[in-house]
């Protein structure tokens, strides 16, 4: 009977329930009703309510990696403590191969006897932070569980917040400094950032509804795209120097008088055509134009909220014909030293019943000369329930950040200044071997930014469907290697990544330069050979990139054909096919420089077709080059170089081993020419010299 109970207020299977309820809930006799507001089941035991079960996409769906969230159930006990956690269901690419699910069973198990006042981070912390605990992350899907764990804690937060198992925030608020005041003008209190304010035209309204079906929606004609939408003004009017300036004296004593404790006004002008009233306000309801938001609580004004205004009684303040002043009432909890946002919400009615609206926020602060900021505020998890996810993750990181950028910043270095190192082959040499290890150790090993060409099919298909920047701001170090990459290809074309930061390119680099030491015998294609293979890459690129559009998870699949996942992200812990191909191609590349990289790999790919469009060639050629002169080209190993001398960017990697042989006076024919010109001119000096220290003796008559 329990086993039907469960399955029908779950929709779980019946077998699959049972086994998992007594394991959360020891002795558990019965679920009670479902809460439709709070999306809750209640557990029974002994006749009394023992905890709750909820699913996270009910509660706090937060977008991971795919863009979608991952599901899971959750048991919490009355007291705000996890006791169980399950997960349903997922859309994750990472997970769907080479990293088994029973990983991610294993995670969320750590969450079990973690209490909702509890800081938890996923992974290591780069420094102790007193309150915080660590749960074990999951190597090669960061954002993923990260995703999870917070989608636990936040939904089980809420959960306990809407029960009535937690009554606030358990934070100091900042108090106002009633005492203190100073006249102030309209603009300097605007300067200051106490008045805040939101301009838009009605051009970026029209843009900001472009895909929505009220686009055409009283769309501004050609040439109207700059007249003004709205001048919307906002401000927060407890603070005297901000109240008192404003409305006056006389409506500050009497509004502030009007409040009871805890409350709080807000001031709110505006021009324009839109008005952030609305026309369609009736006593009894409320203004749905604007919220303001504190803490991830958005709050609405209702008739009884709402305060004339009698007049804007600051020097220098514009006519602005919608003014009036809002009540926030105490059960909000504002805080008036912590930023808030006014949002106003842009209405579009495209059918008889069909209405798109689509939000405008703004934020502000209150300037804290005007408070007394609280000293030691109260530490409390659920203090940062709304805190944006990425901004976390990269405070926990900060050790990785800092590493990362210091080993970029040395790379934009090398490149800037390559014709003084490509004249010191033997610092070039050392300079590139150890950056190589580098990036194999701590870029591909311990920091796990190898990147692939999943990122390129995820962040293209989240252009179709929900692009969201946080959800690439989750994971700082592919963030980071990603925007360099970006700006390095706009300026030197594909080969900086390929060349210096793909972690099994170097691999294989290092590789092939301890087989050449060797003496290994090289495997090298002809020419003609080797620049038809070049379009296989391609072809696989296109491959995975069509099935992307069908399933970015069976692209994942597919996009094995990749070898980073094992070789790096796994470091060869994986089933022994996978570990057999990735070795493979190593080995290949003792006698085929870089032989996955030239031929097969879809991210290289993927970096050559935008690199067509880099500003600057900054690897010389002498016009000899080529004709007849093919001393580079023969001597490239990754053979960028034609037979004509002309240097293929999209193939090159930029190792600048043909800058070095560019400078070579000793290799290079044209240098040698200049080299011995050079030389033989100063042999001519040398013999004028000579001659002009032979003295001269005269010859005398008949002598």
């Amino acid at each position: 009977a329990l086993s039907a109970m469960i399955a029908v207020g779950l929709s779980l299977p019946a077998a699959q329930a049972a086994e998992w309820l007594p394991t959360v809930f020891p002795g558990a006799e019965a679920l009670g009703t479902v809460d439709a507001d709070t999306r809750t089941t209640e557990v029974v035991k002994g006749g009394d309510v023992v905890g709750y079960v909820f699913e996270t996409n009910d509660i706090a769906p937060i977008p991971a990696y795919s863009g979608k969230p991952v599901n899971m159930r959750v048991g919490m006990s009355r007291e705000g403590v996890i006791t169980g956690v399950q997960v349903l269901d997922h859309s994750e690419p990472i997970m769907l191969v080479g990293i088994p699910e029973t990983v991610l069973d294993d995670f969320v198990l750590q969450y079990v006897g973690k209490s909702i006042h509890n800081r938890v981070r996923v992974g290591l912390s780069s420094r102790v932070r007193e309150g915080y605990e660590n749960v074990d992350a999951v190597s090669g899907a960061t954002v993923t569980v990260v995703v999870m764990g917070e989608g636990i804690m936040r939904s089980a937060r809420r959960v306990a917040r809407e029960l009535g198992l937690i009554e606030d925030l358990g934070t100091q608020k900042a108090t106002i400094k009633t005492e203190f005041f100073e006249a102030a003008s309209w603009e300097q209190l605007l300067a200051e950032g106490a008045i805040g304010q939101l301009k838009l035209t009605r051009g970026e309204v029209d843009q900001a509804f472009a895909n929505t079906p009220a686009a055409n929606v009283d769309r501004a004609s050609p040439g109207d795209e700059g007249d003004r939408f709205i001048d919307l003004y906002f401000a927060y009017l407890n603070v005297p120097t901000i109240g008192r300036n404003l409305v006056g004296d006389s409506q500050y004593e009497s509004l502030m008088a009007s409040l009871e404790e805890g409350e709080h006004a807000f001031l709110f002008l505006a021009d324009g055509r839109y008005s952030f009233k609305g026309t369609g306000f009736v006593r009894g309801g409320i203004f749905d134009r604007i919220v303001v938001h504190q803490g991830g609580r958005a709050n609405q004004f209702r008739d009884t909220d709402l305060v004339r205004l009698w007049s804007l009684a600051a020097e220098g303040a514009p006519r602005l014909p919608e003014r009036d002043i809002f009540i926030l009432r105490a059960d909000a909890g504002f805080d008036p030293g912590r930023e808030w946002e006014a949002e106003l919400l842009v209405r579009r009615q495209y059918g008889a019943l069909d209405t798109e609206f689509i939000g405008f926020p703004s934020e502000t602060r209150v300037p804290e000369r005007f408070l007394n900021m609280p000293e030691t505020p109260v530490a409390s998890a659920l203090e940062d329930e709304y805190k944006p996810l990425w901004v976390s993750v990269w405070e926990d990181r900060v050790t990785h950040i800092i590493v990362l950028s210091l080993g970029l910043l040395v790379l934009t270095g090398i490149l800037l200044f390559q014709d003084w190192l490509v004249k010191r082959p033997k610092l070039l040499f050392w300079v590139r071997k150890g950056f190589l290890v580098y990036t194999v150790v701590f870029i591909g090993w311990y920091a796990l930014a190898q990147l692939s060409v999943v990122n390129i099919l995820a962040f293209t298909n989240s252009l179709f469907t929900d692009f969201r920047w946080s959800t690439f701001l989750m994971d700082p170090m592919m963030f980071i290697m990603w925007s360099f990459v970006a700006v390095s290809m706009l300026l030197w074309g594909r080969g900086v990544y390929c060349g210096w930061l793909c972690a099994f390119g170097a691999m294989q680099e290092l590789i092939s330069a301890a087989a050449r030491k060797l003496k290994v015998p090289q495997l090298e294609l002809p020419f003609v050979v080797h620049e038809r293979l070049w379009a296989l890459k391609y072809i696989i690129l296109l491959g995975l990139f069509a099935v992307s559009l069908q399933s970015l998870g069976q692209a994942e699949v597919y996009a094995e054909v990749e070898p980073f996942k094992t070789a790096i992200s796994l470091k060869f812990q994986r089933e022994w096919g996978f570990v057999f191909y990735a070795v493979a191609l190593l080995l290949i590349s003792a006698v085929n420089h870089k032989f996955f990289c030239r031929y097969v790999c879809p991210l290289g790919a993927g970096l050559a077709i935008p690199s067509r469009i880099r500003l600057f060639d900054w690897l010389r050629r002498h016009k000899e080059c080529g004709q007849p002169c093919k001393v580079c080209a023969n001597e490239c190993e990754i053979q960028a170089i034609h037979p004509d001398g002309k240097i293929n960017a999209n193939e090159c990697h930029y190792c600048m081993d043909c800058q070095v042989t560019y400078y070579n006076d000793r290799k290079c024919p044209p240098m040698v020419v200049v080299r011995k010109r050079k030389e033989r001119h100063a042999r001519q000096l040398d013999s004028d010299a000579e001659m002009k220290t032979i003295p001269i003796v005269p010859v005398q008559p008949g002598k």
